[in-house]
């Protein structure tokens, strides 16, 4: 099945503590079925001091289910559906189902 969510894209969370919050896809894990959007799932991670890194707590953004995510239609930012659509010169693109804009070039 071809991706419906990829890096770089703009989505919102549709459950959990962050719903109604927005960000930027920065990494997607097809296999576990998850991904780590920019602002959203940040937890705190206590860590101990190594030769490399400063010790204490650290806040970094934990993964979250692609089922808790949808892409932000292009044209007002709001959570939509996704289809594909085969264009005339043979491209494969994701098309927003809200309003029907393409969602990737």
């Amino acid at each position: 099945m071809a991706a419906k969510i990829k890096k770089g894209d703009k989505v919102v969370v549709l459950a959990g503590r962050d719903k109604g919050r927005s960000g930027e896809v920065l990494r997607v894990i097809p296999t576990e079925e998850r991904a780590v959007v920019r602002g959203v799932n940040v937890v705190k991670r206590h860590t101990r001091q190594s030769a490399s890194q400063e010790g204490g707590i650290i806040s970094k953004e934990a993964t979250i289910h692609l089922s808790n995510l949808a892409v932000a239609d292009p044209k007002d930012g709001k959570a939509t559906r996704v289809g594909f659509k085969v264009l005339d010169d043979g491209r494969k693109v994701r098309v927003a189902k809200r309003s029907g804009d393409l969602i990737d070039g």
